[in-house]
């Protein structure tokens, strides 16, 4: 018997707690703590570039792109999750749609009003985050939903990804934090070298996603590069593509001229790499648990460089 037949929909009036429980669950915790990271990430960067200091005009600034970024973040996952109950019944049954916490009037209620507020609150944050979270939700509407679904085809689906989460959101925040603080939109060589870090990392994440969905993805026909390639393939290509970004983030550091921390560039991202050579060894491919545990410990290295690259800028 599926789960859906056991779970009745959680109310929030009726179980509040249990409601926003099934809420953060919803909304991809992963994803919701990647989104704050680089809208925080992105504001120091900007903020060290300009010189200029904490204050309630500049924070204002942070708030209202974190909150337009996070409704957006809760409207793609939420739209997924929508398009996806089958598979995820079988991927993934501790989500609220698949378990049958939420129903599927609340999930379309959910998506709808956090697209909504993502737009307004955008659009009324300034005209470059406006544009940043319009491209960002429409991808992520083409990514998920029919007829167009982008997700069935493995090249297509990895470029939605890096594309949003490496490029229109770090160059488009970065351009709306420079606007309100400066009056003039511009970009510079680090939030370049960041950006470029993070498409290339978020080419990993791309495609070592599907591993753990290896059984859902096969049943429901949806294409991806591991059932293409192969689970031991992907696992290599993505400890590969993590590796190079880690040596070119080194790299930078031994002959940057730009405003950099280089000494701690250097040996943070040499402490990362020999993090990531140990983890690796550790995975067992044929236990989905481990496999989930090693796709969760490749966020964390993503959720890291948001904390570390700001920092070799600020000191």
């Amino acid at each position: 018997m599926s789960q859906t037949s056991i779970n009745s929909p959680k109310i929030f009036w009726k179980t509040p707690l249990g409601w926003l429980s099934s809420f953060w669950e919803f909304s991809r915790p992963h994803t919701i703590v990647g989104t704050s990271l680089s809208v925080f990430a992105l504001y120091l960067i900007a903020l060290a570039t300009v010189d200029n200091t904490l204050d309630f005009n500049n924070i204002q600034h942070l708030f209202i792109a974190l909150f337009a970024c996070l409704c957006g973040n809760v409207y793609i996952v939420g739209l997924n999750q929508l398009e996806d109950q089958e598979i995820d019944r079988i991927n993934k049954p501790y989500l609220p749609l698949a378990s049958g916490d939420f129903s599927v009037i609340q999930g379309r209620y959910i998506v709808a009003t956090a697209g909504i507020l993502a737009l307004i609150v955008a659009f009324l944050g300034g005209w470059w985050l406006g544009v940043t979270v319009l491209i960002s939700l429409l991808i992520g509407t083409a990514y998920s939903f029919p007829p167009i679904r982008l997700k069935r085809f493995p090249l297509l689906a990895a470029f939605c990804i890096f594309t949003v989460r490496g490029v229109i959101v770090n160059l488009g925040l970065f351009l709306h934090f420079t606007r309100c603080f400066t009056d003039t939109a511009f970009l510079v060589p680090e939030v370049l070298i960041l950006t470029a870090f993070v498409v290339i990392f978020t080419i990993a994440i791309a495609i070592f996603k599907d591993v753990p969905d290896l059984e859902g993805d096969k049943e429901y026909n949806i294409t991806t590069f591991t059932i293409l390639l192969g689970k031991q393939a992907i696992f290599k290509i993505s400890c590969t593509v993590i590796i190079l970004c880690y040596l070119g983030m080194i790299t930078v550091g031994l002959f940057s001229i730009f405003n950099i921390n280089q000494p701690l560039l250097i040996t943070s991202h040499l402490g990362l790499l020999a993090l990531l050579l140990w983890r690796s060894q550790t995975v067992d491919l044929n236990e989905k648990n481990s496999i989930t545990q090693f796709y969760q410990f490749i966020w964390r290295l993503f959720f890291l460089e948001y904390l570390l690259f700001p920092l070799t800028c600020l000191l």
